[in-house]
Order: structure tokens, then C-alpha cells, then sequence
């Protein structure tokens, strides 16, 4: 048996094995609206749920539920109290503002992921990854292993309590004020409100949504505004700043008006993070760094992870979220189905890495792709691929040592880049 057929059997083999688990794979589960496609679970039954290349890892599902399932199983292993999650947040992904602000809650003490309900019920693919997470509790939040996020039925909360775990639940009259219960929420628990926060618009969800790694990732809550108007839970958060909050804006004029940043100006000092469209503003945000707060990702050079999610599925971001808690930490960025935008290839281009001796020195970049191939396809994958891969600063190719271009190793096949 050759070398490359023993390296396929082996290939073959260990893709098995990663469907045998995943959750596609049992037929007759749950879907978002709690109904069952036995056709639909066959179909996933037959696919990987992780899919890698040399740079990039996708999880390949295109169902909020799933996904959320997957990532979380890509994350906290729990094998062990140390990789166990301490409280599991629970939201609709349907109400996509509440489910974004609940990742705030993602962040340590509770170091947990976000996992999703239907408003009336909790699928079997939220209660059985419940179950093999087992959430140890927070010893700061008294010990809450769930907590519920948004205005959910009764009975999704006794659903919880029936499998044994103890539970807070966070509600509130319109997602602004579940932004501020939320921020009041972690400021408890975490003994003291973050100065830094981000303003987004409830209106837009493809705006909006980059914050969501950030939130996950460091205490700063997310409030909420119209274009027009900041509402009354919002400024009462602001309020608890006592004039001195850092307030990071995301979005153009035409997302959020000048007329509210004014207004805001009135509770700190406001900074405008924007681009003139999703794919332009998610890079804004990525690039951002405040130098004298420390806010913001300020990824400018290569070396780092990233997440790309197809903008026509976005709200796979909200299962996304945990990505950038631990593990390799990401920012968003926005891409299409089957390419990158040109403003994202732009920036991948600026941080793409560069050796100047042996790609063995690194630094190495490295991106999540959430979606199937429904909504990322093999392409855009592979165009992803190739922008991430590390490259010579020279450009005279890749395993070639100092000297070897003067005996012809610089011209045999397979030795460039």
C-alpha cells in the first residue's frame, strides 16, 4: 500500500468517526421551529460536521441550533472540570438582538456558550449538549449553571429545571432593556460596571452583529439605539458610567444619525467605528484599537485568527460568538457565498504573513468558516485559504535554503510557492 492511499484510508476513517457525533446525524431531531425533516437529517447524516484545509477550520452547518451545538463541542471539550463550561447561555436566535447581547455573558466567570431555544421549547440538540457539558456553575454567579436570555415561555425555564440545573433568567421589555438587565446583569456578577461600551443599532443586524466576538471576549456590554433615538434603558445604563464611559459607535451615519452621537456625547467621549457598507464596517471593527483604553481588536499585521461568516447568513454569528472566548480569538468578518468582497480582500492582503527565510518561522494566520457550502462554498473556502497562507517576503518561493538558487532547487517542480 503507497504512501498517499494509506494517507486517504486514514483521511476517510477520521471523517467517519467526526460524523458518527454530529449532531446531523441522528435522525428525527428537532430543527429551529421544533419540527422534524427525516429527509434533511439523512442528507447531513452523509456530511462532516468540521471541515479543514491547511488554514482554515469550517464548521459545516448552516442551522443556528446545529451550529451552535458544534461550536460549542469545538470549544469546551468537557472531558474534565478544567474544560467544562461554568454557565451555559440559552436564547432565541430568532430574537437576534437579545441572542447578541447575551454574549456578553459568554465571558468569564461564567465561560460559557451561547446555545439556542425556540421560544416555547428546548430542542433535543440544546438538551443533549446540555447534558455533555454538564456546566459546573459559577462560583461567583451562586452557582448558576443556565441562564436564559429574552423574553422565552414559562416552560422553556421548567424544561431546564426538570434536567436538574440551576437556573437565572433575564428578561425585559424590548431588547434595549435586556441589553441594560444584561449589563447589570454581568456588572454583579463581575463586581463593577466596564467604563468601555459599544453602542449598535437594533435595526441592523449585519452592523451590529461584528460585536458580538468582542463582547464575548472582553467585559464591554452592547447597548442599543435607532437611528434617531437612544432609549430610555440605554441612558440609564450610560448614566451608571457617571460621565466618564468610553463609547465606541458602530456604524455610519446612515445606520446611527449625528444627531445620536451628539447625544451620547453627553455620558463620555464617543468614537465612530464605521465603513460604508457590512463588509467595510466588520473590517473597521477588526482594525480599531483605542490606545488609551486598550478597546478594540487592532489586528494590522499578520499572526492572527478570524471568523468568516457569509453575510447572507449572518445570523450564524450569534453561534459563532464563542470563537473568540478561547481558543484562537477572532473577529468577524463579512464575506459572500461564493468570493471575498474586494474590501476584504484588501485587508487580507495587508496582514496576509510573510517569512523571510523558511515558512517554518512563522507567524501564522489561521480563520473559523461557519456555513455549509450552501452558504460558503468550496471556492470562497479556498480563496480564504490561499489569502491566509503564509508566503516569502521575497517572493522567490517556498523550500529553498540561502544558496540553493545557485544549484537550480529554486527551478525544480514543486519547489515554489
Amino acid at each position: 500500500m503507497n504512501k498517499r492511499l494509506k494517507i486517504n484510508i486514514l483521511f476517510f476513517a477520521v471523517i467517519l468517526t467526526l460524523t458518527a457525533c454530529t449532531p446531523g446525524a441522528t435522525q428525527g431531531q428537532q430543527t429551529q421551529k421544533g419540527q422534524v425533516n427525516v429527509d434533511q437529517q439523512k442528507n447531513k447524516a452523509s456530511e462532516p460536521p468540521w471541515i479543514a484545509s491547511k488554514n482554515t477550520t469550517r464548521i459545516n452547518n448552516s442551522d443556528p441550533f446545529q451550529t451552535a451545538v458544534l461550536v460549542s463541542k469545538t470549544v469546551w471539550m468537557a472531558t474534565n472540570e478544567k474544560n467544562q463550561p461554568g454557565g451555559v447561555i440559552l436564547a432565541n436566535p430568532e430574537d437576534w438582538q437579545s441572542a447578541l447581547v447575551s454574549a456578553d455573558l459568554i465571558h468569564h466567570p461564567n465561560n460559557g456558550p451561547v446555545l439556542f431555544v425556540n421560544k416555547n421549547n428546548v430542542p433535543e440538540i440544546t438538551k443533549n449538549e446540555l447534558k455533555r457539558l454538564n456546566p459546573v456553575g459559577s462560583t461567583l454567579n451562586n452557582g448558576t449553571q443556565v441562564i436564559l436570555v429574552g423574553n422565552l415561555d414559562q416552560n422553556v425555564e421548567q424544561e431546564i429545571k426538570g434536567m436538574g440545573f440551576k437556573t437565572d433568567w433575564i428578561k425585559g421589555e424590548g431588547p434595549a432593556a435586556i441589553a441594560k438587565t444584561v449589563d447589570d446583569y454581568y456588572a454583579r456578577v463581575s463586581q463593577g460596571y466596564p467604563q468601555s461600551v459599544i453602542i449598535g443599532s437594533l435595526d441592523s443586524q449585519e452592523y451590529s452583529l461584528p460585536a458580538i466576538n468582542w463582547i464575548a471576549h472582553m467585559p464591554e456590554p452592547l447597548l442599543y439605539v435607532t437611528k434617531d433615538e437612544i432609549p430610555t434603558d440605554t441612558v440609564e445604563a450610560l448614566k451608571l458610567r457617571n460621565g466618564k464611559a468610553s463609547i465606541y459607535l458602530l456604524g455610519p451615519k446612515s445606520i446611527i444619525s449625528e444627531n445620536v452621537e451628539k447625544q451620547l456625547g453627553q455620558y463620555g467621549k464617543v468614537v465612530r467605528i464605521s465603513g460604508n457598507d457590512p463588509y467595510e464596517n466588520a473590517v473597521a471593527f477588526a482594525k480599531y484599537k483605542d490606545p488609551e483604553t486598550g478597546f478594540g481588536w487592532g489586528i494590522t499585521s499578520p499572526g492572527h485568527n478570524f471568523s468568516f461568516i457569509s453575510l447572507n447568513t449572518a445570523s450564524l454569528a450569534l453561534a459563532a460568538a464563542p470563537f473568540s472566548h478561547l481558543g484562537k480569538h477572532a473577529p468577524i468578518l463579512w464575506t459572500d457565498k461564493e468570493k471575498m468582497p474586494d474590501t476584504v480582500m484588501d485587508y487580507m492582503m495587508t496582514v496576509q504573513p510573510k517569512y523571510k527565510k523558511s515558512p517554518t518561522e512563522g507567524p501564522y494566520n489561521h480563520s473559523w468558516l461557519v456555513g455549509d457550502e450552501q452558504s460558503l462554498n468550496r471556492a470562497a473556502q479556498g480563496e480564504i485559504d490561499d489569502m491566509l497562507e503564509i508566503i516569502s517576503s521575497t517572493g522567490e518561493g517556498h523550500g529553498q535554503h540561502e544558496g540553493n538558487s545557485k544549484n537550480g532547487m529554486s527551478e525544480m517542480p514543486g519547489m515554489g510557492h
